[in-house]
């Protein structure tokens, strides 16, 4: 009968354990590392790009807001020199069309005096002109009032005061009436106006 021969196995198995068991460890350490990447810092990386570039736009919005909030200076300076032209274009249009106007008015009022009246004052307070004088009857003075109604240059003739007076032999009238500068160019103007609001209803 043969000896047994016999081995103990006992260390081999211990070894192939603890070495399967540091396998085992390995692993789990690199699915942790690997988790941990795929949880934190990837994220981490993508939201950082996310942000990075979020800013970027942030920065280039901002950039074009201040190159905006400039031109609107700009604009509004502008403006104001556009009114400020305007204003002064339509000063330089009022005096040239007064300076005409002054001449216009004195030529018309010589024209509408009739024959036998005769101014003695005469004020001006804005359009409207307040003349004294003296007729040789109250028929004049209503011929004088009539001249002003035809008048291109004047309108709304007023009769504040009327008295007899005598010199000698001669009857006069001393007289004082208000009457309203006008424009040949404004009564056109409201007389389109007129027509505008109050049109003729066509005929049947």
């Amino acid at each position: 009968m043969s000896a047994l021969i016999r081995i103990n196995l006992l260390d081999w198995r211990a070894a192939a354990r603890e070495r399967r068991r540091k396998q085992f460890l390995g692993a789990l350490a690199f699915a942790a590392l690997a988790s941990l990447m795929l949880v934190i810092v990837l994220p981490t990386l993508y939201y950082g790009h996310l942000t990075e570039i979020q800013q970027s736009r942030n920065r280039y919005l901002e950039e074009q807001i201040a190159i905006a909030d400039r031109q609107i200076v700009e604009i509004r300076a502008l403006q104001k020199t556009r009114e400020s032209l305007i204003t002064r274009m339509r000063i330089i249009e009022q005096l040239q069309q007064s300076r005409s106007g002054i001449v216009h008015y004195f030529d018309e009022l010589v024209d509408t005096i009739p024959n036998g009246v005769y101014l003695t004052a005469l004020a001006q307070k804005g359009n409207v002109t307040n003349l004294d004088g003296v007729a040789e009857s109250n028929a004049r003075v209503s011929d004088y009032m009539v001249n002003f109604d035809d008048s291109d240059w004047f309108t709304d003739p007023r009769l504040i005061v009327i008295k007899s007076s005598e010199n000698g032999p001669q009857r006069y009238a001393d007289f004082t009436l208000n009457v309203r500068g006008d424009s040949p160019q404004k009564k056109a103007n409201e007389n389109v106006q007129a027509d505008t609001t109050n049109p003729v209803a066509p005929r049947s």
